[in-house]
């Protein structure tokens, strides 16, 4: 596929009064008037209660005929079809007689990709956080570019105040890779604006050579070397707090969500800042997040706010009190109000519509507050940050995988010996589901931790084997950051072990230090900790002997029959999913260890 370089998007699409770049005050006066379920916490900065809870993958659509659906990785839409929605965003838009404008970069430097973000002012707090992650003009361009009108390369049209009728819940992402615009009618959840812009990012950067991760990534010292880490991980399997945490003499948090690698081996950033998960934060657990989170400049959506204005990070179930206090948010945000109001009234209990995993029954989601709160951070507030200027070559490069229930038998750290192997994880992309995926459960796998890699997937397997070539001297490994033998029920009853995350920091020191004695996996072919070597009793004494090699736990509880069932259906399972995406003979050999 060829690039459209000089594809010149119309500077101002509608006929609309702009409000172009306004200040971050400016977009607090306009949430504060426009956007429904939103409030000023006691912090002094914003909260938001969205409709959606997360990113709708299965509502987005690529632009194409019926016919090209086997050149993108998900689903399509008929260009007439998609063309009757653009034109109904556009006749609301232009009803409305005022947009938000917010023009900027994702990158610095001559990888730089300019971006212009349209909203209606129902979601002027996405606005404020898009401004927020996102380089301004002025650290990108020159006196004499700062003159002339922006030229964005990309464009994001986002309306949260009109829906989509006949399409599946009365929503739709478009995606017009022609023209390198999105369209979003109804979501206003800010991960739609972010993996929008993202999406074509992706695309464009694969379409010059290189391949945009998923992946945060950081500055890290060992002794006299400096290299860059990074960290792959669907959300809310810990890419975050992995990023932010402090391994060797020094670690530099660089990027939080998405790295490009280039033709050359080279590593360059996209966003100025992070969208991090809050549940279960404390200031002692990840300092950086919480005093973030809690600045009075921040942006936050869907965290819970105690009747004090003040935050609970791990509210789960709510009570008939805290429901009649939000009443009037949770509705705007979508609760049933008839519902709402059985509970308030007592005449519905919570164990009548929440199950022993806290998942709700349909309709009653407002009972259970989710997990998927975020906040966005910059990064000129994230103490100790790394220089974009300057980013070591990238010499380490790993994936997460939140495993948890009866068959969690990741170990805890894993190296792979072959970058066939490392392909072959990466491309399986394995986790179990988490809040940021809504209610369902069990495992699930997105080849490259990319749900936002809008051709087919299995062309990143085939990319990032030509890249790694050209990273001389990469380590490639995974990280399981979830459960040994269970859930968080199992673990409480002593039938599971947690992976915490002063056991990922001391793996991941371990491991970058040279300080582990690795043994091959007879099953899978991938290297694991020698947990009987003399060299590894120091990590040991940090990190329980079940979480590096997880048949230890399961010999120990009697449950050996159960690992080698599992070690057979997921070996059938992963060749399976990698035969639908046509992975080299010599990855999908690696992978099942023949």
């Amino acid at each position: 596929m060829s690039v459209k370089e000089n594809t010149k998007l119309q500077p101002k699409p509608y006929n609309v009064k702009y409000i172009t770049e306004p200040s971050q005050a400016q977009i607090r006066e306009l949430a504060l008037k426009f956007t429904p379920a939103i409030m000023k916490t006691a912090y002094g900065n914003i909260n938001k209660l969205s409709k959606n809870k997360a990113r709708m993958a299965k509502y987005t659509y690529i632009i194409a005929p019926e016919s090209e659906k086997n050149n993108y990785s998900g689903n399509v839409i008929d260009p007439d079809k998609a063309k009757k929605l653009i034109e109904r965003q556009k006749a609301y838009l232009e009803a409305q007689g005022e947009l938000i404008e917010i023009n900027g970069y994702y990158g610095i430097g001559d990888t730089a990709q300019p971006i212009q973000w349209l909203y209606d002012k129902e979601t002027a707090n996405i606005a404020g956080m898009q401004q927020v992650l996102s380089f301004p003009r002025s650290f990108v361009e020159t006196p004499e570019q700062l003159k002339r009108p922006f030229d964005p390369r990309y464009r994001l049209v986002m309306t949260s105040g009109i829906d989509a009728p006949g399409m599946p819940g009365n929503q739709a992402i478009l995606v017009d890779l022609k023209n390198w615009t999105t369209y979003v009618i109804w979501p206003d959840y800010f991960g739609e604006s972010k993996k929008g812009a993202l999406r074509m990012l992706n695309e464009y950067i694969y379409r010059q050579g290189g391949l945009v991760l998923h992946a945060g990534a950081k500055k890290v010292k060992i002794g006299d070397k400096l290299l860059t880490m990074g960290i792959m991980g669907l959300s809310g399997t810990g890419k975050t707090t992995t990023t932010f945490g402090k391994q060797g003499d020094l670690a530099q948090p660089i990027q939080d969500d998405m790295i490009m690698l280039w033709p050359d081996g080279s590593c360059t950033i996209t966003e100025n800042g992070c969208f991090a998960k809050t549940y279960g934060l404390t200031r002692e657990s990840e300092p950086t997040i919480y005093d973030g989170t809690t600045h009075p400049d921040a942006w936050v959506e869907n965290v819970f706010p105690n009747p004090d204005g003040t935050f609970d990070f791990s509210k789960v179930r709510l009570t008939p009190q805290d429901v009649a206090r939000l009443r009037d948010m949770l509705i705007a945000s979508g609760a049933p109000p008839e519902n709402v109001d059985l509970f308030i009234s007592g005449k519905v209990k919570i164990d009548d519509v929440v199950d022993e995993y806290d998942i709700p029954q349909d309709g009653w989601d407002f009972c259970v507050w989710t997990q998927n709160g975020r906040s966005i951070i910059p990064m000129k507030a994230i103490k100790d940050a790394a220089s974009f200027e300057n980013i070591p070559p990238v010499k380490s490069l790993g994936i997460l995988n939140r495993d948890e229930g009866s068959d969690a038998a990741m170990p805890g750290i894993v190296h792979f010996p072959t970058y066939e192997l490392a392909a072959g994880y990466f491309m399986l992309g394995e986790t179990s589901k988490t809040s940021a995926a809504g209610k369902e459960r069990g495992k699930t796998r997105s080849p490259f931790t990319q749900p936002f890699f809008p051709s087919p997937y299995g062309l990143q397997a085939k990319r990032f084997s030509e890249l790694a070539s050209k990273l001389q001297g990469l380590e490639t490994w995974l990280m399981n950051t979830g459960y040994i033998g269970g859930d968080q029920i199992d673990e409480k009853e002593g039938n599971a072990i947690k992976i915490k995350i002063p056991h990922s920091s001391a793996m991941l020191e371990a491991m970058l230090s040279k300080r582990i004695k690795w043994k091959k996996d007879p099953d899978f072919g991938y290297e694991i900790v020698d947990v009987d070597a003399s060299e590894n009793q120091e990590l040991l004494k940090k990190v329980p002997k079940e979480i590096l090699n997880p048949v230890i736990f399961y010999k120990q509880k009697g449950r050996e029959d159960q690992y080698r069932e599992w070690v057979n259906k997921i070996k059938k399972e992963r060749e399976e999913f990698l035969s639908k995406f046509g992975v080299d003979k010599k990855i999908m050999d690696a992978v099942m260890n023949r």
